[in-house]
């Protein structure tokens, strides 16, 4: 059965959608202004009090607050409006077009995250314009600028710099929600935790020499062939922390007892579905992913020192010590400098939770049959600095889409041809309206 979704709220979604991709806010340079002007004059005519605050004037993060009669939870509905680049040349419509094509809206930002941005707020001006107020608590709007460098511009400068304004019991961000089939069922993920980043440089030593005699010397690049194929043999064990489990668990593979319990579930996990497969394994423990490597300046000198650059992710809540842990599993102990240059540990919210509660059930409704399972993210959001701010916020990502599934929408992020289906506008805008009644009174 179809869900109920009312066409003006979908039709309002798809248009405010299509004007926030015709503003290019590629970052570099970002450029938001112009686009939270216009979102900020929208919601300040329908009855939010609106603030643009940012660390420089033409990158402001949008704040919007619609006041309940009562103390009560806040609930945030949180976006961000920068995008990576685009090239035209790549695409079948022109990336800042917004075309309205084969019932998707094509450009770039359609998936990651306009789509969501426009769903958030024509939820909200939908409530605020039909007269509706929070019964308790407040319902927040926050769009932020600069997500896709790292959110220093955006979501770290306004948490630091005004964190009353943007204070927030429950928020609802990117991260998950494109409905994946597994076994014959349909489920929604909902992400709960995203990996700590641990990135690392190895150097190994060597003699310079001239090049013309390779054996006058000792070669630092050659030195670091046994290390790459280390970490092309195999991957660090796992380490499965509460969101990763309870996502095994929901799809009805939960590992058994013993040291090979996670391998275990993994395996059958694959024999149903490879690709499925594929991407929960990460979210399993440590990932060591090579990435750069350097050695001579100049073709005709033996290196003396190469380098290595290796992109290291771990599970929520470990750190440093878990890390090099991890890795001399992999690399061993000698032959090897090891440095840190870059140190992000992994966050989580509670995997149960009213908000957990409302999705639910919304889905029910919406989706009868389907299944809710929580997830994590390899990568990271702004919800990491939402959480670390305020670490009561119960933080999900969740942009529910019916209609174009996981494996659909995960290779158009960041890619040629990114679009989303009307029907998904709709559907994830009807989601947001509902929540915010759910959670704040009707």
């Amino acid at each position: 059965m179809e869900p109920i979704v009312a066409a003006d709220l979908q039709q309002e979604t798809t248009e405010l959608l299509q004007r926030l991709i015709r503003c290019n806010t590629v970052n570099p340079p970002g450029n938001e202004r112009v686009l939270q002007e216009g979102l900020a004059a929208d919601l300040r005519d329908a009855g939010f009090e609106v603030d643009l605050l940012g660390a420089v004037p033409e990158r402001p993060n949008l704040v919007a607050r619609l006041r309940g009669a009562a103390e009560g939870p806040v609930l945030c509905l949180l976006s961000h409006v920068d995008t990576v680049l685009a090239t035209p040349a790549d695409w079948t419509h022109d990336p800042w077009s917004g075309d309205l094509a084969g019932g998707h809206v094509w450009g770039r930002g359609a998936l990651d995250m306009k789509s969501q941005t426009a769903a958030e707020v024509a939820a909200a001006l939908s409530l605020a314009r039909s007269g509706w107020r929070p019964a308790h608590g407040d319902l927040l709007v926050v769009v932020v600028v600069d997500e896709e460098v790292g959110g220093e511009l955006g979501a770290i400068w306004t948490c630091e710099h005004h964190p009353d304004k943007v204070r927030c019991d429950y928020l609802l961000n990117e991260g998950a929600g494109a409905h994946f089939s597994y076994d014959g069922d349909r489920y929604y993920g909902v992400c709960v935790a995203e990996k700590g980043v641990f990135r690392f440089r190895l150097t190994t030593d060597g003699v310079a020499g001239h090049a013309s005699i390779p054996r006058i010397g000792d070669n630092a690049l050659l030195k670091m062939a046994p290390l790459l194929e280390r970490m092309a043999a195999r991957q660090p064990s796992f380490d499965l922390t509460d969101g990763p489990r309870a996502l095994l668990e929901g799809l009805g593979t939960q590992p058994d007892g013993g040291a090979g319990g996670v391998e275990s579930a993994l395996e059958r996990l694959r024999a149903k579905d490879a690709g499925l497969a594929l991407l929960v394994e990460p979210l399993l423990g440590v990932t060591l992913a090579p990435t750069r490597i350097s050695a001579s300046e100049k073709i005709n000198v033996i290196p003396a020192s190469a380098e290595l650059r290796v992109d290291c992710r771990i599970p929520p809540g470990l750190g440093e010590e878990h890390a090099r842990a991890r890795i001399r599993e992999v690399l061993g102990d000698d032959g090897y400098r090891l440095e840190f240059t870059e140190q992000v540990v992994g966050n989580q919210s509670p995997v149960s939770s009213p908000l957990m509660d409302a999705i639910e059930r919304w889905l029910a409704a919406n989706d009868a049959g389907a299944r809710v399972v929580p997830t994590a993210l390899p990568g990271f959001t702004d919800s990491r600095t939402f959480r670390d701010a305020f670490p009561d916020c119960v933080a999900y990502g969740f942009f529910p889409q019916r209609h174009m599934s996981l494996y659909e929408t995960a290779p158009l992020i960041h890619a040629a041809d990114e679009r989303i289906d009307v029907r998904d506008l709709g559907f994830a805008a009807s989601f947001y309206r509902d929540v915010c009644k759910e959670l704040l009174g009707a």
